[in-house]
């Protein structure tokens, strides 16, 4: 099993809080949710059972018909699982919850009775279908998980992540030798990507072209997932849409070019129920930065990425049944003729997403203008916001973050431009390889 952060997030779960509450682990299918539970559940708890409503038997579903009878319901699960439960000393884990909309009611009772913890974990966890009819407990802590980051990946290739802390603090020049090296390692995990499966398949150094048919699996099956939502293809058609809306750099995402047809409110829903699947994450334009990002953001005018670098990279190659060995090499070497400034615009929208911290991006018009100005992406760092610009080539072009600076000088407290280039500054603007994003984002979080 890889080394995952949210670990220490459950940690403090169960040490602080799982008396009064149960924890909800939902993220995106396939991003490593159940294996983390089961991991931590073996090495913090006495005993534990796991209940897959994916693959749930009818003799453990009849089980859940006594759940309003405690102590019988207790008894019939040790029965059937052969596990003793211990009384808070053991755990409950009920993997894939949104699939039984009934037993995630009882969490409210589950955790009154006091006896043992429990850990839910769900996708597509809030999808009116599944929840209906039923009440909410108030008795859930929500943790988010995601593809895994690029310190994560790190850990997970035996890459001193360490170097890269190190080299944000000193805030010099790197060299052109290490810095190419670096940015190399960070375009690998750009092909390689952050879920757990495909990360796999790279330390079990299987070739590309199989890890690429993993992230593909992948894609089929969150597609598969949208289908039984909506039979009509609107939420697929949305979700792969997205590369080649991003591509044409256009300062929004239009719904009506992905369906290709006039948009109404049905259509919005499922764009809606793509939001709750957590396969992408959206970037809101913000009215008015200086007031505040969250309440002046226009929900109406956003921007959507993919929530894993890997899965982004085999979709803007999606026009091809096999993608070569040929052009993975390429991006890693920063071969291809193509200009994939929004693969890593991409890639630092999964690492501020990672942060638990919300996306914004702000685009106006001056008087006169007839071309507009856009940051691609603004961070809260207090009382102060951070305008932050991604470019794979052309460093010299940044009037828009410029023109940002000097219109909310008063709220800016900080300037930077994240590229392939080495550390560097013009000006009040701070150079920075891409590479140095994540602890970069590590650091307002100290």
């Amino acid at each position: 099993m890889f080394k995952r952060k949210i670990t220490q997030e459950l940690l403090n779960w169960k040490n602080n809080y799982s008396g009064k509450y149960a924890v909800l682990l939902q993220g995106a299918r396939r991003v490593g949710k159940s294996t983390v539970v089961e991991e931590f559940a073996k090495e913090n708890y006495k005993s534990y059972i796991l209940v897959d409503f994916s693959n749930i038997s009818k003799e453990m579903s009849d089980v859940f018909d006594n759940i309003s009878s405690l102590d019988l319901f207790f008894l019939m699960l040790q029965n059937i699982t052969s596990t003793k439960l211990y009384e808070r000393e053991s755990v409950i884990i009920f993997d894939e919850i949104q699939l039984a909309p009934k037993v995630r009611q009882a969490i409210k009772h589950l955790v009154k009775d006091g006896r043992y913890d429990y850990i839910e974990t769900g996708s597509l966890i809030s999808i009116k279908k599944n929840i209906e009819k039923i009440v909410i407990p108030s008795e859930e802590m929500k943790i988010n998980m995601y593809p895994m980051d690029y310190e994560e990946f790190c850990w997970a290739t035996n890459r001193d992540y360490s170097v890269l802390k190190d080299l944000y603090m000193f805030n010099k020049k790197i060299g052109d030798s290490v810095n190419r090296k670096l940015m190399r390692d960070f375009r690998l995990y750009m092909a390689v990507g952050g879920m757990p499966q495909a990360v796999e398949a790279f330390v079990e150094k299987k070739t590309f072209q199989e890890i690429d048919s993993v992230k593909k699996e992948i894609i089929e099956l969150y597609k598969d997932d949208f289908k039984k939502i909506d039979s009509s293809g609107r939420i697929s058609a949305i979700y792969e849409s997205i590369p080649s809306q991003l591509a044409l750099s256009k300062n929004r995402f239009k719904l009506s070019s992905a369906l290709n047809k006039r948009i109404k409110s049905s259509d919005e829903e499922m764009l809606y129920n793509l939001l709750d699947s957590k396969t992408v994450i959206p970037c809101y334009n913000v009215a008015d930065p200086s007031v505040s990002l969250n309440a002046t953001k226009d929900i109406s005018t956003f921007k959507l990425y993919l929530s894993d670098i890997g899965l982004f990279t085999t979709m803007i190659f999606n026009d091809k049944s096999i993608i070569s060995e040929n052009i993975y090499s390429k991006l890693i070497g920063d071969k291809l003729d193509s200009n994939l400034g929004y693969l890593y615009e991409n890639a630092i929208a999964q690492i501020i997403k990672s942060h638990n911290r919300e996306l914004y991006y702000h685009f106006w018009r001056e008087n006169n203008k007839t071309h507009p100005y856009e940051v691609d992406f603004i961070i809260s760092d207090g009382a102060k916001i951070i305008p932050v610009e991604v470019k794979s080539s052309n460093i010299n072009n940044h009037k828009s973050i410029r023109e940002f600076s000097k219109k909310y000088s008063k709220s800016v407290s900080r300037r930077i431009l994240f590229s392939q280039h080495d550390v560097s500054n013009d000006e009040m603007l701070e150079l920075k390889p891409i590479y140095l994003a994540q602890p970069f984002f590590d650091s307002l979080e100290q």
